[in-house]
């Protein structure tokens, strides 16, 4: 059975990381979008980094231009953006497809180990996968859904 650590993902600096990085520690994986409507997120999202951080729990923020083009073109702007704007300190990768042909094989992954609740595909931005210290999928959360509503389901896998 495949984890989450059998990836390799491209950091913002075009450099190739591997998931293994993360092993032993459980992560909120998150298609994010610097000028969507749920863009706010990253408020929340920053609080319950801060929070969790010294405990092992990790944000991975994925930057992605599939709905309605909601991000900057280049990955300086999105990440200036996201700091600027939201203090954003935890992990940000470079943009991705998330959806289609495409699609980031991280995201092929999270998303056949969680269906979403009227289709498998991801709909919008700030989709969220709680994933526990082994690796494996144990939640998927709607764009809509505040991060501070997942709080719980984090502080049980840690």
């Amino acid at each position: 059975m495949s984890t989450i650590y059998d990836f390799t993902v491209e950091t913002i600096n075009g450099e190739q990381q591997s998931l293994k990085y993360y092993e032993g520690h459980p992560l909120l994986i998150v298609n994010t979008a610097s000028k969507c409507g749920f863009t706010p997120q990253f408020k929340e999202l920053q609080e319950l980094y801060e929070k969790y951080k010294n405990e092992g729990f990790t944000i991975l923020g994925f930057p992605c231009s599939q709905f309605n083009n909601q991000e900057f073109n280049t990955i300086n702007k999105t990440i200036s953006y996201c700091q600027k704007n939201y203090g954003v300190e935890f992990p940000m990768f470079a943009k991705i497809d998330v959806k289609g042909k495409n699609a980031s094989p991280l995201f092929k992954f999270l998303i056949s180990e969680k269906k979403g609740f009227l289709t498998e595909n991801i709909k919008w931005n700030f989709t969220k996968f709680l994933v526990d210290s082994t690796g494996h999928v144990v939640a998927r959360y709607a764009p809509q859904t505040s991060p501070l509503k997942i709080e719980n389901d984090i502080k049980n896998l840690i």
